[in-house]
């Protein structure tokens, strides 16, 4: 039971953390972004994926692992659902990344440079639509999570 419980734990705080870094580029992608921010937000992005890195290595151990077992989870569609979710975000969150390397590439080229607002107003519309996929596998988790979709 401690088991189940310290990996129930360490998920959900990798899961408040992800969405700690994933509204961090958000606000910071609100206003104009200058040479700091730029490099900031590519850091934040590091942190980023590497907070997905452990909601997924740590989900997986839940499932493992967790007092409900494997069979629990995998008889059901939400745990699917979820998966397709954390794949899309996943791959949405490749294009802002991308993207930001190339800024920061643009600046170590030319201090003088300055970012379009146009690219930075779809960057944040990606990582606005990666918001709103990430807040929807919760609702998944707790329908699994209770046997929904069961069977």
């Amino acid at each position: 039971m401690i088991l189940d419980a310290t990996l129930a734990y360490l998920h959900f705080t990798a899961v408040f953390v992800l969405f700690a870094f994933l509204t961090t580029q958000v606000v910071l992608m609100r206003a104009p972004l200058d040479a700091k921010t730029i490099r900031l937000l590519g850091r934040v992005d590091i942190w980023y994926a590497l907070s997905a890195a452990a909601v997924l290595l740590t989900g997986l151990l839940r499932l493992g692992f967790g007092a409900k077992g494997a069979d629990f989870h995998l008889g059901a569609w939400p745990i699917y659902v979820k998966i397709g979710l954390f794949i899309a975000v996943a791959l949405l969150s490749v294009i802002p990344t991308l993207e930001f390397v190339r800024w920061r590439r643009e600046l170590d080229h030319d201090a003088a440079w300055q970012l379009p607002a146009e690219r930075q107003a779809k960057m944040r519309r990606i990582v606005m639509i990666e918001v709103h996929l990430a807040a929807l596998i919760p609702v998944f988790a707790v329908m699994m999570a209770r046997g929904l979709g069961r069977g």
